[in-house]
C-alpha cells in the first residue's frame, strides 16, 4: 500500500496540464530523473489501453491491434525513451509506428491525413524546457486529450508501475514500422501555399523572390526550411540552427526567448530578408520578424495573426489567455472582431474555442500569449508553421497585390503596454502540497479584491464575460475542468484613472504562482507590485507560504 501511495504521488507528478513531463537526465541542480524508462513504459502502455478502450466503444466490437504512431524531438534522451514506448505500447497490444524526428502537429496530423490515418499518437518532447528535460503528449483523431483524460492515464499507470515493481519490460514490440511521415506532412502545408496564393505567373514556386529567414534553434523545425521553403521558390540563406542538436547549443529555442529573436532579427536585416521565423523545439509554436527587423511575438503575433483573420472571418471572436494587454483588445474590437478572455494555458484556450463554436459563436482563433495559437480551419491544433503558413501567404498576396510594406504594416496601428512584467513566487511546501498552498494563496487575492482591501483594484470582466468567474468557471452545460486557479484585476487610481492590470495565478507545470502586470503609466508596475506586497502579500500572511523575494526585488529597483 505504502509503495502504491508513494507511485500515485510520483507519477502524478510527472502529469502538467495535457502533457507529461519529468527530468530524464541527471543535471539539474536540486532535481532528480524522475522521468524513467519504467514510468513511460507504463503510461505508453495504459495510453495504449485508453485508445483501444474508446475504439471499442466507438465500434461496438473489439479492436485487435490499435495503430499508434510516435515522433520525437532531437533531445538525447529521446532514443531510450522512445523504446519504452514501443515495449509499452506493445504490451497493450497497439500496432507501432516510429516517425523519427518530427512535430508535435505533424503527430497529431498522422491521425487524420491518408493514407496513414493512425488511431492516435504520442509526441515525445518537453518543448523550450532544457534538454535535460523530456516528456510526452497525446493525441487522436479528434485532437490533443485533456488534462482529466491524462490524468486517468496516470492513474492507471502509477497502479501498474506499482504492481510491477519498476521493471522494464523485455517485451519485442508485436509490430514496429519506421514510416516517412514528415514528407506527407511538408507535401500539405506546401499545397495550402500554393493553393491559397494561387500565383498568375508560377504557380508551384509562389515564393519566388522572398527571402526568408529560418531559425530553428535546433529543434525539429529544420524540415521547414528544406521542405516547404525551398521547394515552393524561397531564398532561405542565412538560416540558423536548422541541424538537430538535443543539447541546444545556440539557444533556448523559444520564440519568446530574447536571444533567439534578436539572432534572428540580426539575420534578416544581414540579408535583408522579407521575414524571419522562430520555432520551439517541437514546432507547435512560433514568433516571426518583420522585414525592418521587428519582433513579432506575444500580443503583436496575436494582433497579426488576429488581423489576418478578422480580413476572412469578419466579426469572429479571438480567443485569448487573460494575460493579454488591454491594447489588444481594442486592436480586435476596432477590426469588428470580438475578444474573449481566457484561462491561462494553451489547451484551456483552445478548448475555450471548441466549445464556442458548438455554442454557436464563430470563434476562428485561439491564441495564447506564448505563441500557442489555433485556427478553427486546421482542426483546432496548435500549430507553429501553419501560423506561418498563413504569414507567408498574407505576404505574398500583399506583394501580389501591389503593397510594398511588409507584413508589419498589418499591426502598425497596434499600441504596446509602457511597461510589461512576469514575476514567480515559489511555494514554500513539499511538492505535494504546492498545487493546495497556491490555490489557497489565489482564493486569497480574489477575496481581498472583492472585500476591498486592494484600493482601486476590480476584478476584471470581458464584454458579457467576467475574467473572475471566465477563468475558472464556464456559463455552459459542460464546464472545463480546473487545471490552475487564476484571477486578473484592473487597476485605476484618481491621478491616471484606469492605468493597468494585474493577474495572479497558480503555474500549470510548476510549484510557483505567478504575477503578470501591465501599466500604461511609467513606473506602474512597479507601484501595483508596491501595493500587492504591502496591501496583500503582508497583509493577508501570503508571504508565510510563497518565497516573494522577486516581488521585493522589483519594488526596490523596478526590475
Amino acid at each position: 500500500m505504502k509503495l502504491w501511495r508513494w507511485t500515485r504521488r510520483w507519477i502524478r507528478r510527472l502529469q502538467n496540464g495535457s502533457d507529461v513531463r519529468g527530468a530524464a537526465l541527471v543535471g539539474e541542480k536540486d532535481r532528480d530523473v524522475d522521468l524513467t524508462p519504467a514510468a513511460i513504459e507504463a503510461i505508453a502502455e495504459c495510453f495504449g489501453e485508453w485508445v483501444s478502450e474508446g475504439l471499442e466503444r466507438e465500434k461496438w466490437q473489439e479492436v485487435v491491434h490499435a495503430k499508434i504512431s510516435l515522433g520525437r524531438d532531437p533531445r538525447i534522451s529521446g532514443a531510450s525513451l522512445s523504446a519504452a514506448v514501443f515495449a509499452g505500447l506493445a504490451r497493450a497490444g497497439c500496432l507501432v509506428f516510429d516517425m523519427g524526428l518530427a512535430t508535435t502537429p505533424a503527430c497529431f496530423m498522422s491521425t487524420i491525413l491518408p493514407p496513414f490515418l493512425y488511431d492516435a499518437s504520442m509526441m515525445m518532447t518537453a518543448s523550450h524546457l532544457p534538454y535535460t528535460r523530456n516528456g510526452l503528449k497525446f493525441f487522436t483523431k479528434k485532437g490533443g486529450l485533456t488534462s482529466p483524460e491524462v490524468e486517468e492515464i496516470c492513474y492507471r499507470a502509477a497502479r501498474k508501475y506499482a504492481n510491477r515493481l519498476a521493471k522494464v519490460s523485455t517485451t519485442l514490440p508485436l509490430s514496429l514500422a519506421r514510416v516517412d511521415f514528415m514528407s506527407t506532412y511538408a507535401e500539405y502545408l506546401r499545397d495550402i501555399i500554393k493553393r491559397k496564393v494561387n500565383h498568375p505567373l508560377h504557380y508551384d514556386t509562389p515564393l519566388q523572390g522572398f527571402q526568408i529567414i529560418v531559425n530553428a534553434g535546433n529543434g525539429s523545425g529544420g524540415f521547414f526550411t528544406w521542405d516547404v521553403l525551398d521547394k515552393l521558390g524561397a531564398d532561405t540563406f542565412g538560416s540558423l540552427n536548422l541541424n538537430p542538436d538535443g543539447m541546444f547549443p545556440s539557444h533556448i529555442p523559444n520564440p519568446e526567448d530574447e536571444t533567439a529573436m534578436s539572432l534572428t532579427r540580426a539575420a534578416v536585416l544581414k540579408t535583408s530578408a522579407h521575414l524571419g521565423i522562430v520555432f520551439d523545439t517541437d514546432v507547435d509554436r512560433s514568433g516571426v520578424v518583420d522585414d525592418a527587423g521587428k519582433p513579432i511575438n506575444g500580443d503583436k503575433l496575436i494582433a497579426l495573426m488576429a488581423a489576418i483573420v478578422l480580413r476572412e472571418r469578419p466579426g469572429s471572436t479571438i480567443v485569448t489567455d487573460a494575460r493579454t494587454s488591454m491594447a489588444l483588445s481594442r486592436f480586435i474590437t476596432s477590426r469588428g472582431g470580438k475578444h474573449c478572455l481566457y484561462r491561462v494555458g494553451y489547451r484551456n484556450v483552445i478548448d475555450k474555442g471548441i466549445q464556442l463554436n458548438k455554442d454557436g459563436v464563430e470563434a476562428h482563433l485561439m491564441m495564447e500569449t506564448t505563441g500557442h495559437g489555433a485556427l478553427k480551419e486546421n482542426h483546432f491544433l496548435d500549430d507553429g508553421a501553419y501560423m506561418v503558413v498563413k504569414i507567408i501567404i498574407e505576404m505574398v498576396r500583399m506583394k501580389l497585390g501591389g503593397l510594398s510594406e511588409g507584413i508589419g504594416s498589418l499591426i502598425k496601428e497596434f499600441e504596446e503596454p509602457l511597461e510589461s512584467i512576469e514575476l514567480r513566487m515559489n511555494i514554500l511546501s513539499e511538492p505535494r502540497y504546492a498545487k493546495a498552498k497556491g490555490a489557497e494563496a489565489v482564493q486569497t487575492f480574489r477575496k481581498y479584491i472583492e472585500e476591498g482591501l486592494l484600493e482601486g483594484w476590480e476584478l476584471d470582466s470581458c464584454g458579457e464575460c467576467w475574467v473572475s468567474e471566465g477563468c475558472l468557471v464556464d456559463s455552459n452545460d459542460s464546464p472545463a475542468a480546473i487545471d490552475a486557479h487564476m484571477y486578473r484585476a484592473k487597476v485605476s487610481d484618481e491621478q491616471h484613472g484606469e492605468h493597468g492590470w494585474v493577474h495572479f495565478r497558480q503555474s500549470i507545470h510548476n510549484p510557483n504562482v505567478a504575477i503578470n502586470m501591465q501599466s500604461v503609466v511609467l513606473r506602474g508596475c512597479q507601484s501595483m507590485t508596491k501595493a500587492f506586497r504591502d496591501k496583500f502579500l503582508l497583509a493577508s500572511g501570503v508571504d508565510k507560504i510563497v518565497d516573494i523575494s522577486q516581488v521585493e526585488n522589483y519594488v526596490r529597483i523596478g526590475q
